[in-house]
């Protein structure tokens, strides 16, 4: 851009702005352009909901839905947990599985309130599992069985199974570590 072009520039721009009456929504419009350069106009918690809503979905084996409905609701709801882990939001699912899994009054919250919903979803009255007692032989969220969901989930968290890209790269390196 020559010195003239750029002169010319400024008076277009200029000419302009005198033809147009001014408002103070133009204004900070202009300014706002500058602002958010660069910027997601999503929040950053809003970001990390999502992204701990989606590794959550993707690491949790729940055909009823139910249990990643409770979970799901948990996680939105402990925004200070959240806060916590902004740049990988994959971290806050693993805190709080681990929390659930260490305190077994936590787990025991987590079963009742999954049963409800699960009563909620399919229409029938859920069965309720007292602590220290069998399961009802229909219900489908037990104690145990709910452990054993999100000890496997909390795994998958742990050790992710590589992506297509990840696992092209490595082959690429053995291959040329072969030659």
């Amino acid at each position: 851009m020559t010195p003239d072009s750029a002169d010319n520039t400024t008076d277009i721009q200029q000419e302009l702005r005198l033809s147009r009456p001014f408002t103070l929504a133009a204004a900070i419009g202009q300014e706002a352009g500058n602002f958010m350069q660069g910027e997601s106009p999503i929040p950053r918690l809003v970001q990390a909901k999502h992204g701990a809503q989606q590794a959550l979905k993707e690491s949790l084996s729940d055909g009823p839905g139910a249990l990643q409905r409770v979970l799901d609701q948990w996680l939105t709801d402990d925004e200070a947990r959240l806060s916590r882990h902004l740049e990988n939001p994959v971290e806050a699912v693993k805190d709080l599985l681990a929390t659930v899994l260490r305190s077994p009054e936590t787990l025991y919250e987590l079963v009742r309130q999954t049963d409800v919903v699960w009563g909620q979803i399919y229409g029938d009255r859920p069965h309720f599992q007292q602590p220290g007692q069998p399961p009802h032989p229909d219900d489908e969220y037990t104690h145990e069985s709910v452990r054993e969901i999100l000890e496997i989930c909390l795994h998958r968290l742990q050790n992710p199974l590589p992506t297509l890209d990840e696992s092209a790269d490595e082959s690429a390196e053995q291959s040329n570590c072969d030659r």
